[in-house]
């Protein structure tokens, strides 16, 4: 699944709870994790957070549901 579809799911998905959910993106070779709803906007290409950081959607290497892995790079 692509990266794009699964922010897309998560996001207007009925039976899934953002707030649940967190990216791990790769920043200058270290692993970060946020939460799904500190993101403001995403197209594609970057994630918008609220403090104007944009993330490229290439650095997102997993997508944890709680703390279970539902996606990875």
């Amino acid at each position: 699944m692509y990266i794009l579809n699964l922010l897309n799911k998560i996001k207007w998905g009925q039976n899934l709870n953002p707030e649940e959910h967190s990216i791990i993106y790769l920043d200058k070779n270290f692993k970060k994790e946020i939460k799904f709803n500190k993101i403001l906007n995403f197209n594609n290409l970057t994630l918008e957070l609220n403090n104007n950081i944009e993330i490229p959607l290439h650095r997102i290497r997993e997508v944890k549901k709680g703390d279970e892995i539902i996606w990875k790079r």
